[in-house]
């Protein structure tokens, strides 16, 4: 992949700093210490690092509300993202979103998103800008595979492929919608949903750091 040590050594410090942070985070929750929901991004690290690396810095990227791991990534002090959970000013959205709703739009993450799904038609509005302004960006989304049965999703892939966006779809699929698992809810392969819109695809190894860089 012609990475330079200093490079996979990143690689290394960033998975590491999410899950150090997930780790406290849940720590402060199981205490008290911060209201809300807390939705943890532990066991999906290499896919924010490896895919943050890959991407250009003013590429879009945009994620449901599992969005800690995304904000580290794109430029979000642990000081600001914990300061966003315990609704401090100081956080990385003035404490007003929480756990669910991490933002740095200064590095075009525009943030997690609270209703599943809700976010895949703004990833395409984000692509449909970047192909109007011809700016080269491509814009990223990522969801869960709880989200993959919302009508929202083949709605934006039909648009998205009919209009030749520039945008990639990523299901984190961690086996389970919150307590549902895969099998109970949906009836195919995830990823040959993209089959009936002509979309290229590919199974990956989310937990190979290097595999989704490549």
């Amino acid at each position: 992949l012609k990475l330079t040590d200093e490079q996979v050594v990143n690689f290394f410090e960033e998975m590491y700093l999410q899950r150090r942070f997930e780790e406290r985070a849940a720590q402060m929750y199981q205490k008290g210490k911060f209201g809300g929901f807390l939705h943890l991004y532990i066991g999906q690290e290499a896919v924010s690092t490896g895919t943050a690396a890959a991407l250009n810095e003013d590429d879009d990227i945009i994620t449901g509300y599992r969005d800690h791991g995304w904000g580290l990534v794109r430029g979000i002090s642990a000081k600001a993202g914990m300061a966003e959970l315990f609704g401090k000013h100081a956080g990385c959205s003035k404490g007003k979103g929480g756990s669910m709703h991490f933002v740095n739009a200064e590095k075009h993450f525009w943030g997690g998103y609270g209703i599943v799904g809700g976010h895949i038609p703004i990833a395409a509005g984000l692509a449909m800008a970047s192909k109007y302004q011809g700016n080269n960006r491509i814009a990223t989304c990522f969801f869960g595979d709880g989200a993959v049965d919302q009508g929202a999703l083949h709605e934006t892939m039909n648009i998205a492929q009919l209009w030749k966006l520039p945008v990639i779809f990523v299901v984190e699929n961690n086996g389970y919608s919150m307590g549902t698992a895969v099998r109970r809810h949906t009836v195919n392969e995830i990823v040959d949903r993209a089959k009936g819109y002509g979309m290229k695809s590919a199974l990956l190894n989310g937990m190979e750091v290097f595999t989704v860089y490549e």
